[in-house]
């Protein structure tokens, strides 16, 4: 079901250059013909980072919202829908943007545009500081699109925190093929004298560039491992920083990276100027939810395709950095049962599959790669299965999601556990998957 605002934005797709141009010129020649509505937010937390930033996001949200703030909050890509992208701000919890307001918003946008040269990316961009500037609310969550110097978000002069996620290779073709050169790209989110949030770093290299960065620019800064952190400990989650200890259930999202990213979450929240008291961080670890990020899917048109009784995981990790974070995270679900481990997977042609296969070897009994419907920019499942292989896996190629759920019921061995299954790859994938299952996100 197409709506008018989806229209209009295959529409401006259809006149404008796909991609990323990036530079900040063109956003801010629009924002400025628009009356400048980033210059009229509520305070704003701004989120980059390689993984990790989505996770982040949702934390904080559930964290405002968990104390009574009503939020609006921007991520990208979307999964289903456009309008998924805009969430506006409510009493109890923000509501993903109707289509007439969106239409509106979009139509209003391309218009002040009046035909310049400019990326769909800008564009969606601005209709994010209208909707939220127009719409009272009492924080904004801004999640960078790709990068952060030069992000189409990166207008905002003075962030209430800037914070800045897990850093690894990813988007070499646009940031640089080094963890530092990348590092420096998000960090030109860091503003001048605004407080910083460094979230948990596997690479030093990358850690070092945010802190000399921020220290450069007299930024107040708060480094995971330093001055916050998180760890489990008896099935509950601790977090830790200069003010004290609380302990906390285990987040909602699975995988022990989770417990880093709810950190920098509480860690920023409170930094940008929220009172959160511990019964409302409490009640967000256990009310956060991320879609296609290790997504337990329990009913819909592909569950029901499934060898009865298996477990399916959606994710739409696609690089090698969160293929670990998600192999980790399956490996530590608690299961007496052995559940034997299946992977459907799909990638688009900027990333490293063999790197993100190579998480799962001596894990995963087969995989089954599937071509992504709804991206001109999948890898073709035959070369995918290929670099599957090469990864030391068993691996086949198969027509979709559907095909590769209906070959394994039809041959499952009824004497062995249903199996684990884990649909990922790509947030394409997962978004079409949401969509044949019938759960796209609310």
């Amino acid at each position: 079901m197409s709506s008018r605002a989806s229209q209009e934005i295959e529409r401006l797709l259809g006149l404008h250059p796909k991609g990323f141009d990036l530079s900040l010129g063109r956003i801010t020649r629009l924002l400025d013909t628009l009356g400048n509505p980033h210059l009229n937010l509520p305070p704003v937390i701004h989120v980059a980072g390689t993984n990790g930033k989505g996770s982040a996001t949702a934390f904080s949200r559930a964290l405002l919202e968990a104390a009574g703030y009503t939020v609006h909050v921007h991520t990208s890509p979307h999964l289903v829908r456009w309008h998924e992208r805009y969430r506006l701000g409510a009493p109890g919890k923000g509501k993903i943007v109707n289509d007439d307001t969106l239409f509106e918003a979009v139509r209003r946008v391309a218009d002040a545009n009046a035909g310049q040269q400019i990326t769909v990316f800008e564009i969606l961009t601005a209709v994010t500081f209208v909707l939220f500037a127009e719409h009272p609310a009492d924080a904004v969550i801004l999640e960078v699109g790709l990068g952060g110097r030069f992000d189409a978000t990166n207008v905002i002069p003075e962030p209430a925190v800037s914070v800045i996620m897990p850093i690894s290779l990813d988007h070499q073709s646009y940031l640089g093929d080094r963890v530092e050169l990348i590092a420096a790209e998000k960090a030109g989110i860091i503003k001048a004298g605004c407080p910083v949030i460094i979230g948990a770093q596997e690479h030093d290299a990358a850690r070092t560039v945010l802190i000399e960065t921020a220290e450069r620019r007299d930024c107040p800064y708060s480094v995971y491992g330093q001055d916050f952190l998180s760890f489990e400990e008896r099935g509950r989650m601790v977090y830790q920083d200069n003010v004290g200890l609380m302990d906390l259930p285990l987040p909602n999202l699975p995988g022990r990276h989770q417990l880093a990213n709810a950190a920098a979450a509480i860690q920023a929240v409170r930094t940008a100027g929220f009172t959160i008291p511990d019964h409302a961080v409490e009640t967000a670890m256990g009310t956060v939810e991320w879609p296609a990020r290790m997504q337990r899917l329990t009913k819909g048109n592909l569950v029901d395709m499934a060898v009865p009784g298996s477990e399916i995981w959606l994710d739409g990790g696609h690089n090698p950095g969160a293929g670990m974070v998600i192999a980790e995270a399956i490996a530590t679900l608690e299961d007496r049962s052995q559940r034997p481990l299946f992977l459907i997977t799909g990638m688009i042609n900027t990333k490293d599959p063999v790197g993100y296969f190579e998480a799962f070897t001596g894990m995963a009994r087969h995989v089954y790669t599937v071509p992504i419907r709804s991206s001109d920019a999948g890898i073709p499942h035959e070369e995918l299965a290929l670099a599957a292989q090469e990864a030391g896996l068993s691996a086949e190629p198969v027509y979709s999601v559907e095909n590769a759920l209906k070959i394994l019921r039809d041959s499952w061995d009824k004497s062995e556990p249903a199996p684990r299954i884990l649909i990922g790859g790509s947030l394409y994938l997962a978004g079409d998957v949401l969509s044949e299952n019938g759960t796209p996100p609310q």
